[in-house]
């Protein structure tokens, strides 16, 4: 197979029990047989099996990385509790009863929840080259059904360069534009990809 994924950039983020639940029973590309996960303190490692017997085990295959965070959600709806500094409704009396105001904020309920954040470039998402592009396919299917972030590359696809961009869970329109930069001598200072302004 000869396709490759050349630049990525992804600002996925889930909550970690749908990511479990998504790789539980993932629709899997022909060369992956299943996937392995693996949770190393505050990262998520997501390793793909190889269908291919002949592969050797010393052969390190494409991973997902994804840091695990954790992120305050409150039980009530933020656009129905009002702009910031808003008086109750419900105080008693003419005026704003600003202890009230303080009470009632700190009722709202709110949990922790561990999110998985797959976020960064090709290198710190996407890594090893073995299956490299059968992965991506996977991070495709994971940034469907992301809450929130984005998802933009360029890959190669049987020698043909396709753009790739899902923004919240949706596929968008994207393009390859080519221009002509100056350059340093040195490629690490080239084109700035974090900004993706070759996808539009």
């Amino acid at each position: 197979m000869t396709s490759r994924v050349y630049r990525l950039h992804s600002t996925l983020e889930l909550p970690l029990e749908d990511a479990y639940d998504f790789f539980e029973d993932p629709d899997l590309p022909p060369e992956i047989a299943d996937i392995d996960i693996t949770r190393r303190n505050n990262t998520l490692i997501v390793s793909a099996v190889a269908k291919d017997d002949s592969m050797s085990k010393y052969t390190p295959t494409a991973q997902l990385k994804a840091s695990v965070t954790e992120n305050r959600v409150y039980e009530e709806d933020p656009d129905e509790m009002g702009p910031p500094g808003a008086a109750s409704t419900g105080s008693s009396g003419g005026g704003p009863q600003w202890g009230a105001l303080e009470e009632e904020e700190e009722e709202i309920e709110s949990e922790l929840v561990e999110y998985a954040c797959f976020k960064g470039d090709r290198e710190t998402v996407l890594q090893n080259t073995a299956l490299q592009y059968a992965m991506f396919e996977v991070l495709c299917d994971v940034a469907k059904v992301a809450e929130k972030g984005t998802l933009t590359a360029i890959a190669a696809v049987d020698e043909e360069l396709e753009a790739v961009r899902i923004v919240d869970g949706e596929e968008r329109p994207a393009a390859i534009n080519v221009a002509e930069e100056p350059r340093d001598g040195d490629e690490e200072e080239g084109v700035n990809w974090r900004d993706n302004e070759f996808i539009s």
